[in-house]
């Protein structure tokens, strides 16, 4: 599977490293150049520097012939916009989005993005479980 992880930081690094591990083709995209090399350094050709919502820097990356498009950025609005990018200028089938308020949750399924991840509604899921109420 072709997998595209927008913004390689922590989050993006480790799941990059993960994926590569299971055997899938990964790129990531990165605006940071001394992420970017890093990661490029440790994993191969990798990474791309640049702007994961811009169109252009997506085609660079394969956009089009991707299975899958993850954008883990520090910024719910970014990973908003690549997914949409993804999904409806090169037909991506599955976009998944980090989300950090976990308010924007509802208006990224109806923008289309097929699924969120948010840390502040994992960890209340687990308290909820744990806790008697």
């Amino acid at each position: 599977m072709y997998i595209i992880v927008v913004g390689v930081g922590r989050l993006g690094y480790y799941l990059t490293k993960a994926l590569l591990a299971e055997g899938h083709e990964v790129t990531g995209i990165e605006k940071n150049a001394n992420v970017c090399e890093t990661v490029t350094d440790e994993m191969g050709g990798v990474c791309i520097r640049g702007d994961g919502c811009e169109a252009a820097i997506l085609s660079e990356a394969g956009t089009g012939r991707a299975d899958m498009l993850i954008a883990v950025t520090g910024d719910d609005e970014d990973n908003l916009v690549a997914c949409q990018v993804a999904k409806h200028k090169f037909n991506v089938p599955v976009t998944i989005a980090r989300i950090r308020n976990p308010k924007n949750e509802t208006i990224f399924k109806k923008l289309g993005i097929d699924a969120t991840v948010s840390a502040t509604n994992i960890i209340l899921e687990y308290i909820e479980k744990e806790v008697p109420t």
